[in-house]
Parts: C-alpha cells; structure tokens; sequence
C-alpha cells in the first residue's frame, strides 16, 4: 500500500493536487482538519477531547492527533494507497506517523514537497479569502502562518531527505504541468 505525505506552505495546493491524485489513482485521503472536524460531529471520546482542547484555544497534543489518524486509517487499509494531506507538520509529528505505520507494517512511500513563491502563495490566499470569505486569510494571519510554517514544518524537509522519502516539485506558473510531474512521481514508486 502506498503511503503519501503531501506537504507545503499555506496556498501551495495540498488539497488541489491530493485531489488529482485521488483521481488518478484511487488513492484515500486524509485531511488532519477534516478528520478532527469529522471526530468533533460524531461526538467520539477522541473529538471530545480535541473539542477541550480547541475550545481553550490550545494545540491539541501530538498523541491524540496520531491516535486520530491511526483510527481513520486503519478504515482505509483496503485501498491502492492513503495521501496524508497537511500531516506531519513536525519532526515529532513526523516520527511519531513513521511509528504508527511501521507498527501496521507500512512506511511512508514517498514525501511531495510543494515549493511555491511566497508572493504567489500570498495572492492565492488573499484571492481564496475574497471567495470563500474566509476571515483567517488576511496578509497578517498570513504571515503569520507562514512563519509556523518556515519554524516547525520547513525543517521536515531534511527529516525526510535523510529518510529517503523527499521528493520537491517547484511550481512555475502551470498547474497542469505540476500535476503531472506528481502523477509521473507516484507512478513510479
């Protein structure tokens, strides 16, 4: 079973390009933020102590989003493959999604690391905002979000180089062509 971390800046097209993938291959998809949305609707013991903690405004601990993960995965073991979209987003998240697979006798497959401008990535947002109305898409969230995110996320790219696993996609103003060169990438692991 193919196991993919997608992973980028805010704006890169996590979502975009796990969709493409999803649809050329079949693959699962798993959205940290969906799964934790999905936990909290369904009134598990899990999502009612994430609920705790996002209620008081806290981080919710690494073990209770793993352990959230592992259940949402371990529904999807059936498929071609699984796509973790925005997870890891730390060494530690990293080393602990390395643990749950290998305990399911898995491994991560392959890392898609999205590389986009930061001006691009900006435009997108403040363009997603206008769209979609999102409050938390406004220039300084934004810069904010892409300081936790060069911080706690950037340093992974090393992490997986080291584990073998890191591929880096530069996007260049042709989404299709992107698209593509992942597609190329997954098919051939």
């Amino acid at each position: 079973m193919d196991n993919i971390v997608i992973f980028g800046a805010p704006g890169s097209g996590k979502g975009t390009y796990s969709a493409a993938l999803v649809e050329k291959f079949g693959y699962n998809h798993i959205s940290t933020g969906d799964v934790l949305r999905e936990e909290i609707k369904a009134g598990t013991e899990l999502g009612s102590i994430a609920k705790r903690y996002i209620d008081k405004g806290q981080l919710i601990p690494d073990d209770l989003i793993i352990d959230m993960l592992a259940s949402v995965y371990d529904t999807m073991r059936e498929g071609p493959g699984v796509i973790f979209d925005g997870f890891p987003r730390t060494i530690v998240q990293a080393k602990a999604l390395k643990k749950m697979l290998q305990e399911r006798g898995e491994k991560i497959s392959v890392t898609l690391n999205l590389k986009v401008n930061e001006d691009v990535l900006m435009e997108r947002l403040l363009n997603r905002a206008k769209i979609e109305g999102r409050t938390d898409d406004n220039e300084a969230t934004i810069k904010k979000r892409f300081n936790v995110y060069y911080t706690q996320t950037h340093p992974l790219i090393e992490w997986f180089k080291k584990e073998g696993v890191l591929s880096e996609f530069t996007f260049r103003g042709d989404k299709d062509k992107m698209i593509n060169e992942i597609i190329d990438k997954v098919a051939s692991i």
